[in-house]
């Protein structure tokens, strides 16, 4: 059972609800083309599972305000799994694939999106996978939450909303593409 399904909803307390993510998400795609100055070298890699979902709605919306911009040759999925330093502790990961754009990643500007940032565990995994498939110019991080109680020297350069929790609460993204429900961000309290 994972933290997405052990509690049901009655238990958890909507800290964004769809129309928060969707203007979480439309503000992040601003902030990202204009770091970027624009969409030249702009290569966006969701992290399996629900940040490639988020991914690949901040591409649309980059999509959409920038004609240039194309999802197939700029958006990508970075499975993760092999690169986890808690592989001993939990053996049974699902493998998910690996989509590089067709440019690749060297010399590009790559923006790695999550859903949520904790320990900064998964992100540095992600580097590491990232090391192994070119050399980017710069990476960017963009998550939609990002919770603290940082155990690396890991900080978001897009955050949808910074949300300061207890360490025993958990922090639940459910999207609709992956978990059925409406879009939403709850916590739970004691898990």
């Amino acid at each position: 059972m994972t933290e997405h399904e052990a509690t049901s909803s009655s238990e958890a307390r909507v800290i964004l609800s769809d129309a928060d993510i969707d203007r979480a998400l439309t503000r992040i795609s601003f902030e990202i083309l204009e770091a970027n100055k624009g969409v030249e070298n702009l290569v966006i890699l969701g992290i399996p599972r629900r940040g490639f979902p988020i991914a690949q709605r901040l591409a649309e919306k980059i999509a959409k305000t920038d004609s240039d911009f194309s999802i197939e040759r700029s958006l990508g999925q970075l499975d993760i799994t092999m690169y986890r330093d808690d592989l001993r502790s939990h053996p049974s990961k699902t493998l998910e694939p690996t989509r590089i754009p067709s440019g690749g990643i060297d010399g590009k500007n790559v923006i790695l999106v999550d859903d949520v940032l904790y320990s900064g565990r998964t992100i540095r995994a992600a580097l590491d996978a990232i090391n192994d498939f070119g050399r980017p110019s710069i990476v960017r991080l963009a998550v939609l939450v990002d919770r603290g109680h940082r155990q690396l020297p890991i900080r978001a350069d897009h955050v949808g909303k910074n949300l300061p929790t207890a360490s025993d609460e958990t922090v639940r993204v459910l999207i609709s593409e992956i978990d059925g429900v409406s879009d939403r961000v709850e916590i739970l309290q004691g898990e």
